[in-house]
C-alpha cells in the first residue's frame, strides 16, 4: 500500500507545476530528471503525486466538504463562515472572481503538466524489476488523471484553455496564453481518451496494494457520468450562452439542442453498467435472518465496507480520505464532536415514506404534526436503534414516523437514539447537544450518511472507509435517466430503478408513468439514494434547476426553541418550521468564476456567463 499511503505526502514533496518546482525541494535539490525516472521509487513517488489531486469526497477540495453544502443536502452551521468555511458565503451569494477558493484551474494544470513529464519520462528499469508492461500501465495510469482533472476543470467552469501535451519550456506567449475552448471539443477529446483507455487499462488488480489505482471502469464511470452532464440541459440547447464567445470569436456552447446526447449518453452508461457486471461489481446488500433483504444495514455498510470486504459496488474510491474531520463535525457536540454538520429540511423532506410515497403524494399516510404514541419496529438487524429493531421511539416527532430506511442513515434529529451515548440526541437550546453554540445543528438535524457510527472524537476511535466517488448504484439511475430522455417507455428504465428502490426497502414503482412524470421520479430518486455523495450539486446545475430549488429561504427547526412542542404560536417551540439562512442562486452560479487571478494573467480568457 506505499504507493496510495503516500499520496498525501508526496503531493507535499512534488509540485507538479514544473520539473524545476520539484528540483527545488530539499534534501533531494541535486537530483536531475534522469536521476528521478531510474529510480523505482521516485518513479512511483512521481506518479503518485499525479494522483493526489483525486478529489476526497469526504472533506472536498481543499477543506470544508466539496461541493455537497453548495446543493440542498448538506448545511453546515453558517456561523462557521467566521472560522474560514468560505461555502458558507457561498450558499449567500457572496461569490466574487477574486474569491478563488477551491481554484482548481490552479491546482490541476499542474497535476496535468506532471502527468505528462511522467509519460515522457518514465521508462524500463530492469535492474529495479520495472518491466516494458509496468511502464505501459503507469502511462495509461497518467493519461487516465490527465483525462480524469480535464473533467474536473469542465465540470466546474465550463470551458477551459486546452491545449493536449506537454508545452514546451520555451514556448512563446502566443503558445501559452491561449483562450477557452469550446465544451463540446473539450468533451469529445476526453470520450474518445476514456474509451481508448478502457481498453488497455486492467479492470480491477490481483494485487491488493494497488487499490485504488486507474482501472477500465474507473475510466467507464467517469466518462459516463461525463456524457450524461454533456446531454442535460446545462449546456445542450441553452440560449443562455448563445453569444458566450471566446477570444477568437468561437462560441463555446452549442445552444441547439441535440437529441443524439441522450443517446450518446444512455450508450455510454449501458457500457458502464454492462463491462462493471462482467468485472464482477454487484450492488451491495446485508440481508435478516430470514433471508430477506435488510435495507438499513445494505444503505449504511454500503458506504463503510471495503471492496476487499465484498463491496463490490465501488467503481471508483479514493483508498485514503479525511474521515475523521468530516465524523467530527457531524457528531454531536455532547460527544465530543463540533456537532454542526447537517442536512437541510429540504432533503428531510425529499425522503420517501414507508410505503415509498413521497411525502406530498395522496395516500403516503404523512402526518407532520404531533409526537408518536408507540415504538415503531421494524426487521432490521442495524444496531443504531434502542434494540430490537425500533426505528422510532414513542414520542418521535410525527415528521420522521413511518419513513423510508435510508432516511434513518442519512438523517440525525432530535431525539433520535444515539448508541454509542445510550440516549436521545437533544438538539433544545442548553441541552448537551443544542445551541446557542454554534457547534449546534442550526437548523435541528445533523448529517448521519457516511458517518461512522463507532467514531468517537472523545477516545479518537474513527473506522477506516473507502472515500467512494463512483459507484454502481449511481450508475444504475444514470442509466434510466438517459434512458428516459433517448427511449421514454423501455423497460429498462423501471428495471434499474427498481433494483435500488428494492435495495431501499420500499415498494416497485409503478408502472405506466409518462415521460416526464418518470424523468421527475428519477430525479427524485436521486436525491435520495444519492444524497450527500458529492452529486446534487452537479445534477442541479445540469438540470438547470439552481434558481427555483437554491434561490430561497431555507427552513428548519427552531434552533432557539427550548420546548418539546410543535406549537406554532409558542415561540419556545422546537418543532416548527423556521427560516434560518436565505440562500442565493442565480445564472452566473451555474459555473464558478474564472479566478480574476488568471485573467490577470492570460488576456485571452474571457469570463464566464454573468460575471463580472
Amino acid at each position: 500500500m506505499k504507493f496510495l499511503k503516500n499520496i498525501l505526502l508526496v503531493s507535499v514533496l512534488i509540485s507538479a507545476g514544473s520539473c524545476a518546482d520539484f528540483l527545488e525541494r530539499t534534501p533531494d535539490d541535486q537530483l536531475t530528471m534522469e536521476m528521478i525516472f531510474n529510480d523505482k521509487i521516485r518513479t512511483e513517488d512521481w506518479l503518485a503525486g499525479v494522483y493526489a489531486s483525486i478529489p476526497d469526497p469526504y472533506w472536498g477540495f481543499t477543506r470544508h466538504i466539496g461541493y455537497d453544502p453548495l446543493s440542498d443536502d448538506m448545511n453546515p452551521s453558517h456561523r462557521w463562515a467566521q472560522f474560514g468555511w468560505w461555502v458558507v458565503d457561498r450558499q449567500q451569494g457572496n461569490w466574487t472572481p477574486g474569491n478563488v477558493e477551491p481554484n482548481y484551474w490552479d491546482v490541476l494544470p499542474k497535476r496535468i503538466r506532471s502527468a505528462y513529464i511522467f509519460i515522457e519520462n518514465v521508462k524500463p528499469n530492469p535492474a529495479q524489476k520495472v518491466t516494458e508492461e509496468e511502464v505501459a500501465l503507469m502511462r495509461n495510469e497518467a493519461r487516465f488523471l490527465i483525462a480524469y482533472y480535464y473533467w474536473l476543470m469542465t465540470e466546474m467552469y465550463g470551458v477551459i484553455p486546452f491545449n493536449p501535451g506537454l508545452t514546451p519550456s520555451n514556448a512563446t506567449p502566443d503558445e501559452l496564453f491561449i483562450g477557452q475552448t469550446p465544451f463540446d471539443n473539450v468533451i469529445n477529446w476526453i470520450d474518445a481518451e476514456l474509451l481508448d483507455l478502457s481498453t488497455k487499462l486492467p479492470a480491477m488488480y490481483s494485487n491488493a496494494s494497488k487499490y485504488g489505482r486507474a482501472t477500465s471502469i474507473m475510466c467507464l464511470a467517469v466518462r459516463a457520468r461525463m456524457l450524461l452532464f454533456a446531454a442535460s440541459p446545462l449546456v445542450n440547447g441553452n440560449e443562455d450562452y448563445l453569444n458566450f464567445v471566446n477570444n477568437k470569436g468561437e462560441a463555446l456552447f452549442n445552444s441547439a439542442y441535440d437529441a443524439s446526447k441522450w443517446t450518446r449518453a444512455t450508450d455510454a452508461c449501458k457500457l458502464l453498467i454492462d463491462k462493471s457486471h462482467e468485472a464482477g461489481h454487484a450492488l451491495y446488500y446485508e440481508y435478516n435472518d430470514d433471508a430477506s433483504i435488510d435495507p438499513f444495514l445494505s444503505y449504511q455498510n454500503m458506504m463503510f465496507k471495503k471492496f476487499s470486504d465484498g463491496n463490490k459496488e465501488i467503481l471508483f474510491a479514493r483508498p485514503n480520505s479525511n474521515v475523521w474531520e468530516y465524523d467530527r463535525h457531524a457528531q454531536p457536540r455532547g460527544t465530543g464532536g463540533n456537532g454542526g454538520l447537517g442536512v437541510t429540511q429540504s432533503l428531510v423532506d425529499a425522503f420517501f415514506m414507508e410505503n415509498g410515497l413521497p411525502i406530498d403524494a395522496p395516500g403516503s399516510g404523512y402526518v407532520e404534526k404531533g409526537f408518536s404514541a408507540a415504538d415503531e419496529v421494524r426487521n432490521t438487524k442495524w444496531q443504531e436503534v434502542q434494540g430490537n429493531g425500533k426505528v422510532t421511539l414513542a414520542g418521535t416527532y410525527n415528521m420522521y414516523v413511518k419513513r423510508e430506511p435510508r432516511f434513518y442513515i442519512s438523517v440525525l434529529y432530535n431525539r433520535a437514539w444515539h448508541r454509542r451515548e445510550n440516549r436521545t440526541t437533544r438538539f433544545l437550546i442548553d441541552e448537551w447537544d443544542g445551541g446557542p453554540t454554534w457547534d449546534a445543528p442550526q437548523n435541528g438535524y445533523l448529517l448521519r450518511k457516511k458517518v461512522h457510527p463507532d467514531h468517537d472524537s472523545r477516545s479518537g476511535a474513527n473506522p477506516y472507509r473507502p472515500g467512494i466517488l463512483y459507484r454502481l448504484g449511481e450508475a444504475y439511475l444514470n442509466y434510466a435517466e438517459a434512458l428516459n430522455e433517448s427511449d421514454p417507455g423501455n423497460a429498462d428504465i423501471l428495471k434499474y430503478v427498481n433494483l435500488i428502490r428494492e435495495r431501499a426497502g420500499i415498494p416497485d414503482l409503478e408502472e405506466g408513468l409518462s415521460q416526464a412524470e418518470m424523468r421527475e421520479a428519477i430525479r427524485r430518486e436521486k436525491r435520495v439514494e444519492l444524497n450527500c455523495e458529492g452529486i446534487r450539486y452537479t445534477d442541479i446545475r445540469r438540470w438547470k434547476i439552481g434558481e427555483q430549488v437554491l434561490n430561497a429561504d431555507f427552513t428548519g427547526m427552531n434552533f432557539f426553541g427550548t420546548a418539546m412542542s410543535d406549537d406554532e404560536g409558542n415561540a419556545n417551540a422546537f418543532f416548527k418550521r423556521t427560516v434560518y439562512q436565505k440562500r442565493v442562486f442565480t445564472k452566473k452560479n451555474y459555473w464558478f468564476p474564472v479566478p480574476q487571478s488568471e485573467i490577470d494573467k492570460n488576456p485571452n480568457l474571457v469570463q464566464n456567463p454573468f460575471w463580472q
